[in-house]
């Protein structure tokens, strides 16, 4: 068994399938929506307890979701310009 082919063996690439990936992003930020609903009630029972950055770990994955849902939507917009 090879690992490996020669370029005259191989099999031309097969074409991207199109995808729309912000509804996946979209699914995420609404997971990380809902677990800050949680951790907003019992905020004061998770600071004394030492875990204040479960807080903060929400709210960057917030965060971190509507840059990528911006960045999906621009670039999705500049390629069907």
């Amino acid at each position: 068994m090879r690992l490996w082919l020669r370029d005259d063996e191989r099999r031309p690439d097969p074409v991207p399938v199109p995808t729309d990936d912000r509804r996946a992003v979209l699914v995420g930020l609404a997971l990380w929506v809902l677990a800050l609903i949680p951790t907003l009630v019992f905020a004061a029972p998770i600071t004394a307890a030492g875990g204040g950055w479960w807080i903060w770990t929400v709210i960057v994955g917030i965060a971190l979701g509507l840059l990528g849902f911006a960045y999906l939507s621009i670039t999705r917009a500049r390629r069907h310009r």
